[in-house]
């Protein structure tokens, strides 16, 4: 099966590499602790480069070795990283507790669209995440159902605490996931084709038009980087896990896609990939599809799902449950105008579970274990 879901590009483990030329602080810890980065200058240890800093040492060094030690001689041979042996070292198995007790609780997130407080919050809820914001939940499995950035103050934010979430959980023997939502793709086309003309269906339109109608954020666009880009369009649009199909949108339209889990997921990738700005358009807008699970027929529309993909049971975004229910709420969130949404809510016979709570009506951010309480 394929899996790119949001975990991050997978790594081969070997054997660390120590540089002795790294900045000490490396090593800190705490929440203040600052991170290596490549311009990073410091002194080796067998004592400072005084043309390294034409300007003067930066704060905290001394051109004056401390009190027992020292250096180096400055003829000892010297090592390349490519003189090295890297030795590879196999993970670490699971403690045999672990693998006796089988996978961890199911939960799954709703909509977020930038709520990233909200979010910090109804994880926290459901003792997902540590006040630190860290991974605490050991083998637990969780899912994000799409629809990360717009109209909320902190898409970014968000993308980046479920990439790192992800590693967290995968550390502690639980994973992190995430699936394909339509404001993933309208942000990776506005980023990619901005301007560019695409045939709507209904007239010429544009990503970038479509991204700002839709709630896009420009501090969203100003940090978006590479390694965002590249892990929403490895994102699988569809998964099936302990029996639930976990769709984003309310929509059939996953079955012009493939007739398997894993060829729909190829083929928005593959799609993705070839950055054809009609082809992408075309996907957006298929995604953007709603309310195929709500009137008349919906519970068949559910079961057409579950027949070629699997599952007893259809969990997705997408479509705020005030909508679903016929309510009237407002898109700004006007205080005292939002609906009261309680929970996920269940229909088409029973078939479908709707998690997207409105947070950008003034809503709920729902984030809830499977099965839910009765």
């Amino acid at each position: 099966m394929t899996q790119g879901a949001g975990q991050g590009p997978e790594a081969e483990r070997t054997a660390t590499l120590r540089d002795f030329r790294v900045p000490g602080y490396v090593n800190e810890t705490g929440p203040y602790a600052r991170s290596a980065h490549p311009g990073d200058v410091a002194p080796p240890l067998d004592g400072p480069y005084p043309e390294a800093y034409p300007e003067g040492y930066p704060d905290g060094y001394s051109d004056e070795y401390p009190e027992g030690y020292t250096p180096t001689q400055r003829d000892l041979p010297v090592i390349h990283r490519g003189d090295t042996l890297q030795m590879p070292v196999e993970p670490a198995a699971a403690p045999a507790s672990q693998l006796a007790a089988g996978p961890g609780p199911l939960y799954v997130v709703g909509d977020v669209h930038g709520y990233f407080d909200e979010l910090v919050a109804a994880l926290r809820e459901q003792s997902l995440i540590d006040a630190d914001g860290h991974w605490c939940a050991g083998t637990a499995r969780l899912w994000f159902l799409g629809d990360f950035t717009d109209r909320g103050p902190d898409g970014i934010g968000v993308i980046d605490l479920v990439m790192r979430l992800s590693a967290e959980a995968a550390a502690a023997g639980g994973y992190c996931k995430a699936l394909m939502g339509n404001h993933e793709l309208l942000l990776l086309g506005a980023k990619r084709f901005g301007d560019t003309p695409v045939n709507s269906g209904a007239g010429t339109a544009t990503f970038q038009a479509g991204w700002l109608l839709n709630g896009g954020q420009k501090t969203d666009m100003d940090r978006l980087q590479d390694h965002h880009l590249q892990w929403m369009a490895r994102l699988d649009a569809v998964e099936e896990v302990d029996g639930y199909l976990l769709v984003h949108s309310d929509t059939t339209a996953y079955l012009d896609y493939g007739d398997s889990i894993e060829a729909v997921n190829d083929t928005v990738r593959e799609t993705i990939t070839r950055n054809d700005a009609d082809e992408v358009w075309d996907l957006f807008r298929k995604f953007t599809k709603r309310f195929s699970f709500r009137d008349e027929g919906g519970a068949d529309a559910v079961r057409s799902l579950l027949d070629t993909y699997g599952g007893t049971r259809i969990v997705h975004g997408h479509s705020p449950i005030p909508y679903l229910l016929g309510e009237v709420g407002s898109e700004e969130g006007e205080e005292g105008s939002g609906p009261v949404v309680e929970g996920p809510h269940i229909y088409a016979e029973g078939l479908a579970i709707a998690m997207d709570g409105g947070v950008t009506m003034a809503g709920k951010l729902l984030v809830r274990q499977l099965p839910l309480d009765s």
